[in-house]
């Protein structure tokens, strides 16, 4: 099911399981995961797009594995708060990918994620060859650690 409200999304989420993040682009997925308490988020790895069920594949198998419990997706609004093009992808993929799991899926404004993940990446003194390779799946973590940090207010004001 497909949450638009991080709210509804936390209130649907299965106990003491993992969230997975994903960065959609149109080249590659960059996957991160948090850690069963749902604080922290971990870079996973990025996957090279192809089709949309191998793709797909490839992400259940990863939920499989990790045991997640819900998916986050970065939805990329325009700077003004708008939705382009992008965000209409992003969530197509998304209609589609309830078609092949159960899972909740809830959304993640993403606006400057990749600047941040990019930044952070160029203070750690990290090659330009090795920052293409992980810049995605970075990216997706810094998607997820928001989405974690709303989750972790939510439920400590409840």
């Amino acid at each position: 099911m497909i949450f638009d409200a991080i709210e509804d999304f936390a209130a649907a989420l299965p106990r003491d399981r993992a969230v997975a993040g994903l960065d959609l682009g149109e080249k590659t997925i960059g996957v991160a995961v948090s850690d069963r308490r749902l604080s922290v988020a971990t870079p996973l790895e990025t996957i090279r797009r192809k089709k949309f069920t191998a793709d797909a594949e490839a992400l259940i198998a990863i939920c499989a594995k990790r045991e997640i419990g819900g998916l986050i997706l970065g939805l990329p609004r325009n700077m003004d708060g708008s939705e382009g093009p992008r965000c209409q992808s992003t969530r197509a993929f998304a209609r589609n990918l309830t078609r092949l799991t159960d899972l909740p899926i809830g959304f993640w404004d993403e606006r400057l994620s990749t600047v941040a993940a990019e930044r952070a990446l160029l203070e750690a003194d990290t090659t330009r060859r090795r920052r293409s390779e992980v810049i995605d799946h970075v990216a997706a973590g810094y998607i997820l650690q928001g989405a974690l940090d709303r989750i972790g207010n939510l439920r400590r004001q409840a």
